[in-house]
């Protein structure tokens, strides 16, 4: 892998990881349209790492916040993150064939959906609710349709957030603490597979500066989603996502130009 192909990785996967667009919807794009090589288990491994320091570095006070008694908000993202953990188990292999893109561009519309409908129900909303169980369970509820590469991981949360009508900003924020047992689980999950490999070339050079890239781009873009949920709406991203569905979908029934796998 060249320097500026770690780059390009390296920020595609730091913003898309947090804009909700989706990161593994775009890696495969990349992979498909551009001619991106595949990365490497470990070059992955380092790529959500690097997300996920972003992570910390940003909120890193509501990290904190977890740890202290009476424990309510750690409570909160154990029960988010339980559907994604048992749907990974439960199916794993399907997870590993959305990869190959066949549904990428219905992917892409739902997250699509997902934006306009929450912000249509959260805009009829009069009242602003603080975030409990029920909405809890709801955001981790859609993080298993944001498991699908094409479904934002951050948007389908956020959605599931706004459509209960919780506080716009407290929304964001779960959503992106969200991402930390989700990051963590797939770099334990790849570097169990890392260990099945006994001779691993790992090229040094790109591999740091991809971290580097995913750990800046995540930090601008965890900052740049924060500040702009409280003041706008979403519905920008939804016609991207849209507009990018249709152009897969197209490109698959009809035109062919793209040799999707």
């Amino acid at each position: 892998m060249s320097i500026w192909e770690a780059i390009v990785l390296g920020i595609v996967q730091g913003l898309t990881e947090f804009i909700p667009v989706s990161s593994s919807g775009h890696l495969v794009l990349l992979h498909n349209v551009f001619g991106f090589p595949e990365p490497q288990l470990f070059f992955d491994t380092m790529l959500h790492l690097g997300t996920l320091i972003a992570v910390l570095i940003v909120l890193w006070q509501q990290v904190i916040d977890l740890f202290k008694p009476p424990f309510k908000k750690m409570l909160y993202l154990i029960l988010a993150t339980i559907p994604a953990v048992v749907y990974t188990l439960l199916f794993s292999d399907f997870m590993e064939s959305t990869f190959t893109g066949f549904m990428l561009g219905y992917a892409f519309l739902i997250t699509s959906l997902l934006i306009v409908v929450a912000e249509f129900v959260a805009s009829r909303l009069q009242k602003r609710r603080e975030l409990k169980l029920g909405g809890a369970a709801m955001m981790g509820l859609l993080q298993v349709v944001g498991t699908l590469p094409g479904v934002s991981r951050s948007g389908s949360t956020i959605a599931g957030g706004l459509m209960l009508g919780i506080d716009r900003k407290t929304v964001a924020q779960f959503s992106f603490l969200m991402s930390i047992p989700a990051i963590m689980g797939g770099v334990v999950f790849q570097s169990y597979g890392l260990l099945k490999q006994p001779e691993i070339q790992v090229d040094w050079l790109p591999t740091i500066v991809g971290t580097v890239c995913a750990a800046v781009a995540g930090y601008l873009a965890i900052k740049f989603m924060l500040a702009l949920i409280v003041k706008k709406r979403l519905y920008g991203f939804a016609i991207y996502t849209a507009i990018l569905g249709v152009f897969v979908l197209l490109d698959r029934y009809f035109f062919g130009l793209i040799n999707w796998m």
